[in-house]
């Protein structure tokens, strides 16, 4: 079984299989299902202390925050020459 790695950030990845959804972080709904994933411990915060640009939602029902664009991590998956880990952007 072969995977494709996408770099959310600062050498995070996220196996791009279990994606199911890139969505920004200004909407009301959006900051509320990241609340609730907090208390369940279902957070996955890829910031290195940055402010939140994207939330990432998996499958598994993890949630994962990055620092990037939603349309930044969408280019990288249509991207075949996107390397695994990258320098601090």
């Amino acid at each position: 079984m072969q995977f494709k790695l996408i770099n959310v950030g600062f050498g995070n990845t996220v196996p791009s299989g279990r994606v199911v959804a890139i969505v920004g972080n200004d909407s009301l709904p959006v900051k509320r299902s990241v609340g609730e994933a907090k208390e369940k411990h279902m957070l996955i915060d890829a910031t290195q202390g940055r402010k939140t640009r994207a939330v990432i939602y998996t499958d598994s029902g993890y949630i994962v925050l990055s620092a990037l664009q939603p349309e930044t991590i969408a280019n990288r998956f249509t991207s075949p020459d996107e390397p695994i880990t990258g320098a601090a952007e």
